[in-house]
C-alpha cells in the first residue's frame, strides 16, 4: 500500500504497529476498521465497506445492534463478573432460555468456541466412562476429515490441515477420522469404545461444504442405534445463519449435544455453551471443569437478548429468503471466474477459477470496491453477511465481485 496522504500514512502506521507488536498468527487483509454499524464498517480513512464476513458469523445481528448494545450497557452499570464461586442473577435466566431454544435441559457456559469444543470432548469422555461403561482411558471420538473445531492442541491434533497441525505435537490420542459426508464410514468406525461422533453439520472453514441430503439424519440414526453421542458443532452454522435456528434443523435432526459460540455473544463479547440433556451434562461434577469468566453476568445478559431475538424467527426467515436471493446471483457467476458455489442461508463458499487468481487475490481486489470477504484454502472465498443486510446490498456486492472477476 502506498501512502498518498496524511490519512494513508496513519493507516500504514496502524498496520505497522500491529505487525511489530502483535504475534503473527493471522494474515489480515490490508484494511483498518475503526467503526461499524449494521452490515457496514468504516476504516480509519473514512471509507465504508460492506462486511460480508461478520467476524466468521460472530456478528449475525450486525455491528452495534441496538437491542444488544442496550442489554450490554444496562448490565455494565450493575455487575460484570463474579466468577462461578457465587451465583449471579443473569446466568439462570440465560441458561433456561438457551436450553429451551435448543430443546434441552442444561447449559454449560464457556467463553470461546474452542472452549466449547474442548468441553464437549470432556463431557463425551465422562459420559462414555460413567454411563456407557467404556474402559478407563479408552474412549474415542469419531471426527470428519476437513474439520475445523478450533486451534487448541487437542483440537488441532485431530485436524488434517497441515497449517493448523504441523509443528505442534505431540497430540492427544482417541480420535478416529472418517470422510465428511459419509455416514457409512461413521458406522464402520464405531466400536465398543466410541463415546461420540463430533461433526460440523456444514463445514465452515473448509469452504462452506454441505454434506449430501440425508447425511445428518443417517448420523442421528447411527448414533442412536450404537449408543453414541451425536455432537453438533454449530458454532459457525448455528443461531440463524443458515435460515434455521441450527443447521441440524435443515434435516429435522436433534443432536445429543449442541456446541454454540460466536453469534451467541452478539458480536459484543465472547460467549459459548455446551447444551444437552441432564443425562449427558449431568455427568460433570463440581470441580471437574470450569472457567473464571464462563457464565459471567455481562455475557449472559447479552446472550439472553440474543436468544430472545432468535425466538421471534425473524432472523431465520430473513436469512433463508436472502440466501435464496444471494444464491441466484452467485450462480450466474459460475463459468465467469467462478468454478462452484455452495450456499446455505446467508452463508456461501465461492470457488475462484485459478485463471483469475487466488481467493486472497480476489479478497484484496474487492477491498478497493468497498466489499470485505475472506479467503480460505487457497481458491475459495466465504460470504457470510450480517443477517440484517438488505437484498439491494447483496446485489451491489455481487456486482463488485463480477467486476473484479472480469479483471
Amino acid at each position: 500500500m502506498t501512502a498518498t496522504s496524511g490519512v494513508d500514512t496513519a493507516m500504514i502506521r496502524v498496520i505497522a504497529d500491529e505487525h511489530e507488536h502483535v504475534a503473527h498468527n493471522y494474515h489480515p487483509l490490508p484494511v483498518v476498521i475503526s467503526r461499524g454499524e449494521g452490515a457496514w464498517v468504516t476504516d480509519v480513512e473514512g471509507k465504508r465497506y460492506l462486511d460480508l464476513l461478520s467476524a466468521y458469523s460472530a456478528l449475525n445481528f450486525g455491528h452495534g445492534h441496538p437491542a444488544l448494545l442496550a442489554a450490554a450497557q444496562e448490565q455494565l452499570t450493575r455487575l460484570t463478573l463474579t466468577s462461578r464461586a457465587y451465583h449471579n442473577d443473569r446466568l439462570g435466566p440465560f441458561a433456561a432460555a438457551l436450553a429451551d431454544l435448543c430443546g434441552k435441559d442444561m447449559v454449560l457456559p464457556m467463553n470461546t468456541g474452542a472452549e466449547a469444543v474442548e468441553t464437549g470432548i470432556k463431557v463425551a469422555r465422562a459420559w462414555g466412562y460413567r454411563v456407557k461403561g467404556i474402559a478407563p482411558d479408552a474412549a474415542t471420538v469419531v471426527v470428519a476429515t476437513g474439520n475445523f473445531h478450533g486451534r487448541t492442541t487437542t483440537i488441532v491434533g485431530f485436524s488434517d490441515d497441515p497449517q493448523a497441525r504441523d509443528g505442534f505435537g505431540p497430540f492427544a490420542p482417541g480420535f478416529v477420522h472418517v470422510p465428511f459426508g459419509d455416514a457409512a464410514a461413521i458406522e464402520a468406525a464405531i466400536d465398543a469404545n466410541t463415546a461420540a461422533v463430533l461433526i460440523e453439520p456444514i463445514q465452515g472453514e473448509a469452504g462452506v461444504i454441505l454434506p449430501p441430503e440425508g447425511y445428518l439424519r443417517a448420523v442421528r440414526e447411527i448414533c442412536t442405534k450404537n449408543d453414541v453421542l451425536f455432537i453438533a458443532d454449530e458454532i459457525q452454522s448455528g443461531l440463524g445463519r443458515v435460515g434455521e435456528t441450527f443447521a441440524c434443523d435443515r434435516e429435522g435432526v436433534v443432536p445429543d449435544v449442541y456446541l454454540l459460540g460466536k453469534a451467541l455473544g452478539g458480536g459484543i463479547l465472547p460467549l459459548s455453551a455446551v447444551v444437552a440433556d441432564e443425562a449427558v451434562l449431568g455427568v460433570i461434577r463440581p470441580g471437574e471443569h470450569g472457567s473464571t469468566f464462563g457464565g459471567n453476568p455481562l455475557a449472559c445478559a447479552v446472550g439472553l437478548r440474543v436468544v430472545e431475538m432468535l425466538r421471534t424467527g425473524e432472523f431465520q426467515t430473513r436469512a433463508k429468503a436472502l440466501g435464496e436471493h444471494l444464491e441466484a446471483r452467485l450462480a450466474a457467476l459460475v463459468g465467469n471466474g467462478v468454478t462452484a458455489v455452495r450456499v446455505a442461508g446467508l452463508w456461501a463458499g465461492v470457488d475462484i477459477d485459478p485463471a483469475v487468481g487466488t481467493g486472497r487475490d480476489v479478497a484484496e481486489r474487492l477491498i478497493a470496491r468497498g466489499v470485505l470477504v475472506k479467503d480460505t484454502h487457497g481458491q475459495t472465498i466465504r460470504i457470510a453477511p450480517p443477517l440484517v443486510v438488505r437484498a439491494t446490498e447483496l446485489d451491489w456486492a455481487v456486482e463488485q465481485l463480477r467486476v473484479v472477476l472480469a479483471g
